[in-house]
């Protein structure tokens, strides 16, 4: 006898969803990427179906990145919002995410729902939001199974074209593209000139020239070799010419090397006209 998956003795159950609800769920799944989120399923029991009608996100929930837990502070939040808005409904079910771990019930899931959904028409909805991947599981029989078929409702679902009420979508036609090409230069002017660009760089290279030329100027000095007359006789430099003072002169005669106590030597007429005390009194003994 050949199995074939998904096929059972005992009659699945028939799950209908709201679409609304399906969006509700992958929303809430993918406002947590990394870590598992939980909610309950509101609806009806009908015969051997279970419509779902309305989901409630548990709050508070104890959250980690393999498993989630209903705590005491998720199922109060989960009443109140059911007694409020959903007072003749039922709990048909709870949902909750797997970020990457692909869709099934782990040994966490399973006592879950064997502890707090064990009504014969109550489900388990699993999403993926990382592989976008769902999946429906129900009682069938003793055990747990994956639902093979799931029926999406659509609430909307037979309303009219055109009676929505909603105005026709713009931004895509050629009109708008048009405009956009238009707006496109005002954004554009606000930009800085090309022109500005090119004379803050020349002005950049003028400030490298200009501080490495005072920089040359002050650590490497240029020495200027001036030119002094020599002696030709004794080949010293004469020290009294100052080239630039009209003044002084540069005799050859004068040697201004040797020191202060030769003056007298080269200059015979300052010792020839100083007094002889010496003579002055010799010849006033003959004159006696």
């Amino acid at each position: 006898m050949t199995k074939h998956k998904f096929k059972s003795d005992v009659a699945q159950p028939t799950v209908v969803i709201d679409s609304d609800v399906v969006r509700q769920i992958r929303q809430h799944a993918r406002s947590c990427s990394k870590t598992e989120v939980c909610g309950v399923l509101i609806g009806r029991e009908n015969g051997k179906s279970a419509v779902i009608e309305a989901c409630i996100a548990g709050i508070n929930a104890a959250q980690a990145g393999t498993h989630v837990t209903f705590t005491q502070d998720t199922w109060q939040h989960i009443y109140q919002i059911k007694d409020r808005d959903y007072p003749d409904h039922r709990i048909v079910g709870w949902y909750h995410s797997h970020p990457g771990f692909g869709v099934f019930l782990s040994d966490h899931d399973t006592f879950i729902h064997q502890n707090f959904f064990s009504s014969p028409l109550q489900v388990a909805w699993v999403y993926d939001p990382h592989s976008d991947e769902e999946g429906c599981f129900g009682w069938v029989g003793d055990g747990i199974k994956r639902i093979s078929e799931i029926a999406v409702a659509d609430r909307k679902g037979g309303e009219g074209a055109g009676e929505t009420g909603k105005p026709e979508p713009v931004g895509f036609s050629e009109e708008n593209d048009t405009d956009e090409e238009v707006i496109r230069p005002a954004h554009s002017s606000s930009e800085p000139p090309s022109w500005l660009g090119w004379t803050v760089t020349v002005m950049s290279y003028l400030s490298v020239f200009v501080v490495g030329f005072f920089i040359a100027y002050f650590f490497f000095p240029v020495h200027v070799a001036v030119p002094v007359p020599v002696d030709p006789q004794t080949g010293r430099p004469l020290l009294q010419y100052f080239p630039g003072e009209p003044n002084s002169q540069a005799r050859p005669g004068d040697n201004l090397g040797e020191p202060s106590t030769n003056r007298s030597e080269n200059n015979p007429s300052r010792q020839s006209s100083a007094p002889s005390s010496g003579n002055e009194k010799g010849k006033d003994a003959q004159r006696q």
